[in-house]
């Protein structure tokens, strides 16, 4: 062991944690989202939230974020939209002592189903639901990991307002206003929250 290295080590550690501490949750959170250039296509951005999942302690302060958010609104159930929302929904629906809903892509749920298609860049999409996810009258939070178009997210309240459930809120951690998504889902009636922003695609 070299302890000239450990102590570096330990310093190194301590100046971390005092200049993560000196900042908002919010910055915190968007200083380990990722940027990939030029993915899926060229001339876009792609904000890949895996680091935030890769690192314990910046996970934890993400799920936080939600779970202080709507401890009190004590909602019935939370939704996840396929696929990163599955990751932050089941998480928040735990800790927060609710059942969580998956809004799967077409043809992935094995039971009776009720689904909604959305149109998409090029194209459309289709996601369903069991019937048997929510109960009229449930209050119910969706979330998501980014919101772009608004298009998916849209989708998923269409269906569980067919099922009789109230979206409280439509939640994700990343919002592209530039897309116009959020803004069309709070123009249709659907309060929006976001943890941080990003310009451009």
């Amino acid at each position: 062991m070299n302890p000239n290295h450990d102590a570096a080590s330990a310093d190194l550690a301590a100046h971390r944690a005092a200049l993560d501490a000196a900042m908002s949750p919010a910055d915190y959170i968007r200083s380990h989202i990722r940027t990939v250039p030029d993915w899926p296509a060229p001339g876009v951005q792609f904000r890949d939230i895996t680091p935030l999942l890769a690192d314990p302690r910046v996970f934890r302060v993400l799920i936080d974020q939600f779970v202080h958010r709507y401890f009190d609104a004590r909602p019935d159930a939370i939704a996840g939209l396929d696929a990163r929302g599955f990751i932050i929904g089941a998480v928040v629906a735990y800790e927060l002592n609710r059942g969580f809903v998956p809004i799967r892509k077409k043809g992935k749920l094995p039971f009776t189903t009720v689904e909604e298609t959305y149109e998409l860049e090029y194209g459309s999409a289709t996601v369903e639901m069991h019937t048997d996810a929510v109960k009229p009258g449930d209050r119910v939070v969706l979330i998501d990991d980014l919101i772009a178009t608004g298009g998916t997210m849209m989708a998923g309240r269409r269906l569980l307002e067919r099922m009789g459930a109230q979206v409280i809120e439509g939640a994700a951690i990343v919002d592209l206003p530039e897309l116009g998504g959020s803004q069309r889902l709070r123009e249709s009636g659907l309060d929006v929250f976001t943890l941080v922003a990003f310009d451009g695609h």
